[in-house]
């Protein structure tokens, strides 16, 4: 869970032997070159060498020298970051800080970490034994002058990824806590990754890496045969690989001291200075921090380079890193940098300025492929002539979906997550103590000090030869912590033939995307099932990446017959299976549908089998919501019994066509 070293004897996969995935390398090295920079984004479809070249970066860095018995591993050359610890040392005079030196760090952060886990805490056994307050390093401190890795930052609490990037931009961790108050010195190379099928970071987090890189597989098979080759000769022979490896290794780590030591030197003139802000203008960026990186940026990419000027190919190659996250987008809308835009952009900025010519000749590296990757233009493959694929129109806005929390929790409106619940396993902030239990694992301190202390003087009289703070079980008290609970909403979305009419089936899917942008706002997980033809299927498991919720419902074509009670049966083991991991989060079915079922699930009927597949759902706990899409004079009124059998809220089609699916949704979710 903690710390991991290059051991001697057990290489990793050289970072040189990666192929292609040049923008991630570039963004890696650039950070290992400043790690002031203030980290990189990794975003990128699994089985893309992520992690690989994170472990493989750490190897590839030259070994640091560092203060030995230090817990933040001092740099004995740089005096003004040392930590309390070392200052006193030094202070004192007797004798020079000793030396040696390490590996490089990588520090794995887990996405169940806690924040005591991440910043540091209390000894507890010290405070306990000795009466005394020592603070115990977290994962922030390990990390000092290395890596600390996070995989599925996406996953991340928020709170927890705040507090990472603040110690990333800042290079120091502030600890109050507890009656603790203290800083220490915690540089280090941030490096986040994430699969965005899996969710995406909020705005304001992703706009605190410095970088940010899209990868994606390699599509050219010669490539991709050349990664086997490579994997299975290091899986077979890892010394003997590594060892093939070790001079492009060795070269690559002498440049990254080269360019290390040039950074200081390297200028960025006025003129790439108005570049640089002409390009954040230019893309609609909000605020200054892209500025900023890209300033960094620059400079950096010259030094790795060699030179100590800026040119205009450096800010070309910084803007692909650093503005890739921040430009301003709608939802739902995917992070792009077309590289068409880039260079009109610059054109434009070269054409407004007198010539100057460069002092020097750009001699990077030959820069990676700037065709971003498009996604493919939907074609129809529906092999069913009659089905039709509708659009939907643009999403409106809604008011704050809050779900109806149990006695236990407390509402709150704000975004995020949407009910306040107790948390387990020492996640959540810590709201207020309680007496533990028979078994605690997250004792706190500071109210067991508090109830011990009216008794020391009598216990001390027990035991004069006791520890400076005697407790009793009593005393002891646990911390309750507090996070917040989402919604699981599920769409089941009727695409049969009686929906094909376009202003049914466009109205309904505008109202089901006008949910998926209040669900992104309020970091809820989504599902989609459609049900037509022969049988239902769930399109998308519920999941917090609204933007897959999003495409699915653009492309669900229209045809066929009525499935409905095979979409509840879906859904319900949909729901089950979500309980399973996540049992805080508060279920919300939403049928849009006619209620015309007319395929069965088993060999029965197919409306007496709807409705008691809907009493099932309902004796789950499930909340839901039906809308009623048939039309016309003559009305069968099939979907009135299917909301009764599922205790739902009732909605007509003319309701949903003025925005009533939103406020069913509400009421469905116990808002009026």
């Amino acid at each position: 869970m903690t710390v991991t070293r290059r051991a001697a004897g057990r290489p990793v996969f050289p970072f040189t032997a990666l192929i292609g995935q040049d923008r991630m390398k570039r963004a890696l090295l650039l950070n290992a070159v400043n790690p002031r920079l203030g980290g990189v984004l990794i975003r990128g479809e699994k089985g893309t060498a992520k992690s690989t070249a994170v472990r493989a970066l750490a190897s590839l860095l030259p070994e640091i020298e560092v203060v030995v018995g230090c817990h933040y591993g001092c740099d004995p050359a740089s005096p003004d970051d040392w930590c309390a610890d070392c200052l006193v040392r030094a202070e004192s005079g007797r004798e020079p800080l000793p030396t040696a030196t390490q590996r490089v760090p990588i520090v794995n952060l887990p996405v169940g970490a806690t924040e005591d886990r991440l910043t540091g805490t209390i000894d507890i056994e010290e405070a306990i034994a000795q009466g005394r307050r020592r603070f115990e390093p977290g994962l922030l401190a390990a990390a000092h002058r290395g890596i600390l890795y996070v995989d599925e930052v996406n996953l991340l609490n928020d709170h927890l990824v705040d507090v990472l990037l603040d110690v990333a931009a800042m290079g120091t961790n502030y600890v109050e806590r507890e009656g603790i108050s203290l800083s220490h010195p915690a540089q280090l190379i941030l490096v986040g990754t994430m699969n965005p099928e899996e969710g995406d970071l909020r705005p304001q987090l992703l706009d605190r890496f410095a970088l940010a890189v899209e990868v994606q597989g390699l599509d050219d098979r010669a490539e991709r045969a050349e990664v086997v080759r490579r994997r299975i000769a290091f899986e077979n022979d890892p010394l003997g690989f590594a060892e093939r490896w070790s001079d492009s290794e060795a070269e690559e780590r002498q440049r990254i001291l080269a360019a290390r030591e040039l950074l200081p030197s390297v200028i960025l003139a006025d003129r790439m200075l108005d570049l640089i802000t002409h390009l954040c203008t230019d893309f609609q960026v909000d605020g200054l921090r892209a500025d900023i990186v890209m300033y960094k940026t620059a400079a950096t990419l010259a030094a790795y380079a060699g030179r100590t000027r800026v040119n205009e190919e450096d800010v070309r190659d910084a803007a692909e890193l650093a503005l890739l996250h921040r430009r301003r987008r709608q939802p739902f809308e995917q992070p792009r940098m077309d590289p068409a835009d880039l260079d009109r952009s610059i054109e434009n900025h070269r054409s407004e300025q007198p010539p100057e010519p460069e002092p020097d000749a750009p001699d990077l590296p030959p820069s990676p492929d700037r065709q971003e990757h498009q996604p493919p233009t939907p074609t129809d493959s529906q092999s069913n002539p009659d089905e039709q694929v509708v659009a939907a129109g643009d999403p409106y806005a809604v008011r704050n979906l809050a779900p109806a929390a149990p006695a236990r929790q407390e509402r709150a409106s704000r975004a995020g997550k949407r009910s306040r619940v107790r948390a387990k396993d020492g996640q959540g902030a810590y709201v207020r103590a309680r007496p533990a239990g028979p078994e605690t694992h997250d004792l706190a301190l500071d109210a067991t000090v508090r109830a011990a202390a009216p008794y020391q003087r009598r216990r001390r009289e027990q035991r004069p030869d006791g520890p400076a703070l005697l407790v009793r079980g009593p005393d002891l008290h646990e911390k309750v912590r507090e996070t917040r609970a989402g919604n699981v909403i599920l769409f089941a979305v009727d695409a049969s033939g009686s929906m094909a009419a376009r202003k049914r089936m466009a109205a309904a899917k505008q109202a089901v995307l006008s949910l998926l942008l209040d669900a992104y706002q309020k970091r809820d997980r989504v599902g989609l099932i459609a049900f037509r033809g022969a049988k239902a299927e769930l399109l998308l498991p519920p999941t917090t990446s609204v933007d897959l919720a999003e495409k699915r419902l653009q492309s669900l074509p229209t045809g066929g017959r009525t499935p409905l009670g095979h979409a509840l049966q879906v859904g319900m083991l949909a729901f089950e299976r979500h309980r399973a991991n996540h049992p805080e989060d508060l279920p919300l079915l939403l049928v849009v549908s006619d209620g015309r079922a007319n395929v069965a699930v088993g060999s029965g009927d197919p409306a007496s089998e709807l409705l008691t597949l809907a009493g099932e759902i309902r004796a789950r706990g499930v909340e839901s919501v039906v809308v009623d899409t048939e039309t016309g004079p003559l009305r069968v009124g099939l979907c009135r019994p299917l909301s009764e059998a599922l205790g739902a809220v009732y909605m007509p089609l003319e309701d949903l066509r003025a925005g009533g699916l939103l406020r069913a949704a509400h009421i469905g979710l116990g808002r009026a």
